[in-house]
């Protein structure tokens, strides 16, 4: 289980900004594995899933992210999508469907 802290922010003249804890939660063959951001409220969601595809060598298109099982878009932000301290978005790797 790779536990990392990474923090996303920017400071902005001294002010303070509300931040939460989230956990990225990825599922290989072999592990599972857990990432943790600090993340402002106001940040697209972006910058975490970029930073973790970095961190776990994935190409961003190869894989989906999602929160409350709908997935989740590049400029959503934790504001928008409503999320609350210690929430957990899952990475699925994407997977085209057949016949």
């Amino acid at each position: 289980m790779d536990k990392a802290d990474t923090k996303i922010e920017k400071k902005e003249g001294g002010t303070s900004t509300e931040h939460i804890n989230i956990k990225v939660v990825g599922e290989d063959k072999q592990d599972r594995n857990e990432v943790f951001f600090k993340i402002k409220q106001s940040t697209p969601l972006k910058k975490l899933m970029d930073a973790y595809c970095e961190r776990q060598g994935k190409s961003p298109d190869s894989v989906r992210f999602l929160y409350d099982g709908e997935r989740v878009q590049p400029t959503d932000t934790p504001q928008k999508l409503e999320m609350e301290d210690g929430d957990a978005i899952d990475v699925m790797i994407e997977q085209l469907g057949g016949l």
